[in-house]
């Protein structure tokens, strides 16, 4: 894992154990977020991320070890509170049906000290401006969930915490609300995601922590888990229509080739294989008209953690 830069230090968790009468929930959980990061935390049902995140946010306190945000405990801290630092979306948001979206907003902003402008602003962002004086009892499940959102990131919070934040919402609000993420990155948030979706986190994630059974089973970036996990690449080579067997003969019996077609076939190889396999490929002349080079995706490195590979 990559040393990180201590002075810049939002989050810190050393030792962290949380038990439930005989239930252990987290187990050794030992992470450091810095400022600005986007962390997403994956892993099965029960596995521990909002545990993890409910410690955070000062909602639950650990059985044995220490949870620092901002530099204080959040359980105990007054200040943390009192410079409203933080922004939290619950997997499952609940409001006041009677009251419309406009008003519950109204309401959270004056808990924080937010303007009725920043309220307007926020409704616009999260595409709720046309239905902002409806009853909240009236709006779908994404719609709420939108509402949540914009609940979350009232005041501009240092620390936002999304747990399954796109639940609910079509592929068009999904990108958008990862726009929205990505825009508070850019003016030094750090967000702390819980999500299922891996596919839709692969490429925002600064770092990804895989939890199994409450214990941190893989840290790091997507190429740090690629490194760890060892998985090997995969080389798909397109050459000219008809030629691909006597390409493939070419290739050697060494070579793991698979997925055979008419224009194509896949080679599979691990990292210090790769560039001699390139090179002999590159050796095969104008037959070979592209390649692609895809290393294992989120999803394979997730099922590669959690069916038993570790740091």
């Amino acid at each position: 894992m990559v040393e990180l830069n201590t002075a810049n230090k939002v989050v810190s968790l050393q030792a962290v154990r949380k038990q439930y009468a005989n239930e252990t929930v987290l187990n050794n959980i030992n992470l450091d977020i810095q400022s600005g990061e986007c962390i997403v935390l994956v892993g099965h049902n029960g596995a521990g991320k909002t545990s993890l995140m409910k410690l955070m946010l000062g909602l639950t306190r650990p059985t044995s070890g220490t949870v620092e945000v901002l530099g204080k405990n959040p359980a105990f801290s007054a200040s943390v509170a009192q410079r409203l630092a933080l922004g939290y979306l619950p997997e499952s948001v609940a409001f006041y049906e009677a009251m419309s979206g406009v008003e519950v907003l109204a309401f959270y902003a004056r808990l924080k000290g937010a303007s009725k402008h920043e309220c307007e602003k926020l409704l616009e962002l999260v595409g709720l401006a046309d239905a902002a004086k409806r009853r909240v009892g009236t709006y779908s499940k994404g719609m709420r969930q939108r509402l949540g959102l914009a609940q979350a990131m009232l005041g501009n919070p240092q620390l936002l915490f999304l747990d399954e934040p796109t639940t609910g919402l079509d592929p068009i609000l999904r990108q958008h609300f990862y726009e929205l993420i990505d825009g508070l990155k850019k003016e030094g948030a750090t967000s702390i995601i819980s999500s299922h979706a891996l596919n839709e986190v692969e490429a925002r994630a600064s770092r990804f922590v895989i939890l199994k059974a409450g214990s941190i089973v893989a840290c790091g970036t997507l190429d740090e888990l690629y490194q760890q996990a060892t998985l090997p690449i995969r080389l798909k080579i397109m050459v000219t229509p008809g030629e691909v067997s006597s390409v493939v003969e070419r290739m050697g019996s060494a070579i793991n080739v698979s997925d055979v077609n008419n224009q194509s076939f896949s080679v599979s190889c691990f990292k210090d294989e790769k560039m001699p396999i390139i090179r002999h490929i590159s050796n095969l002349g104008e037959v070979v008209q592209d390649m692609q080079i895809m290393p294992p995706r989120l999803d394979e490195l997730y099922s590669h953690f959690m069916s038993g590979g570790h740091l």
